[in-house]
């Protein structure tokens, strides 16, 4: 039995007339008829009973038109589907991310795309830079949003935008009470870090800038996680330069200063695979991303 069959026992079960079954259907009389005797003889089971002013569903006929209904919305949705999917407006997106981006970039681009495209979802991971563009080669994730990234090979780069770089200290350390502040000013303060083999792009990017300003970083204590860093510079146990997004986590004792060099700041791109085509999702997501920075 072919769908297209299907649609037209309906059509006539639904109409009881041959006749307007043809006209809804756009179809010529005698083909519609030939259409139908030819699936009661595929099911070897008589569908409709014919006079000649009506046509009558026999109970397998009823039975069919029930499941023909069914099947026939089951497909229409199925063809909405795709045609969503291959709008990028449903399917499934994974996003990997560095710490930084959860505070601003990431909530307010997936809030959007919620509001947007309801039946799209998604997969979130915190992630470095350098293990986004590992996992987006090995087909692990769709679209990163990644810091200090200029080039990968097999990927496409998709610039965000940059963000201010300011110094975090705390509120009983002698810069405290100023609201800007120049790198040369801390050339000889101890700085909290990332491990440069954990975050070694952003790492390095602030350690240039230091070497620019004619001073190499000595760092006193590692971290892992932002949060962590920040409590430690709220101990006073040394400063921090981190991205501007920061300054929406408000620590006790803690002071943010904005850092007036030209060059203090971070580069925010997106990282996707250079055939992300396959997955219509990815550009809707880079739009809004876009828009929004």
């Amino acid at each position: 039995m072919e769908l297209r069959q299907l649609r037209y026992f309906v059509a006539v079960a639904e109409e009881r007339s041959f006749r307007r079954a043809a006209e809804r259907l756009h179809l010529a009389q005698p083909a519609l008829s030939q259409q139908i005797a030819k699936l009661e003889k595929e099911l070897s089971v008589r569908l409709l009973l014919r006079t000649t002013r009506s046509v009558e569903l026999t109970e397998p006929g009823r039975v069919l038109l029930a499941e023909g209904r069914r099947v026939l919305a089951d497909t229409q949705h199925a063809l909405t589907a795709v045609a969503h999917a291959a709008r990028g407006e449903l399917g499934l997106l994974r996003i990997g991310f560095v710490s930084s981006a959860a505070l601003e970039i990431v909530p307010a681009t997936v809030l959007e795309m919620r509001r947007q495209w309801p039946d799209v979802r998604f997969e979130l991971t915190e992630s470095t830079t350098d293990a986004q563009i590992a996992a987006l080669g090995d087909g692990q994730l769709d679209v990163g949003i990644a810091r200090e990234v200029g080039e990968a090979p097999g990927l496409t780069v998709h610039p965000l935008g940059r963000e201010r770089l300011i110094v975090a200290v705390s509120e009983t350390h002698p810069l405290a009470d100023k609201e800007t502040v120049e790198m040369a000013e801390l050339a000889d303060e101890p700085f909290l870090a990332f491990p440069r083999t954990r975050v070694s792009r952003l790492h390095d990017h602030i350690e240039t800038l230091c070497l620019r300003a004619g001073f190499r970083m000595r760092v006193v204590q590692e971290a892992v996680q932002f949060p962590t860093m920040l409590g430690l510079v709220a101990a006073d146990t040394g400063i921090a330069i981190v991205p501007n997004a920061l300054r929406a986590l408000h620590l006790p004792g803690l002071r943010y200063l904005a850092l007036t060099d030209p060059g203090a700041f971070s580069t925010v791109s997106a990282i996707s695979r250079t055939d992300h085509e396959n997955n219509p999702v990815v550009d809707r997501f880079l739009s809004v991303a876009r828009a929004g920075r």
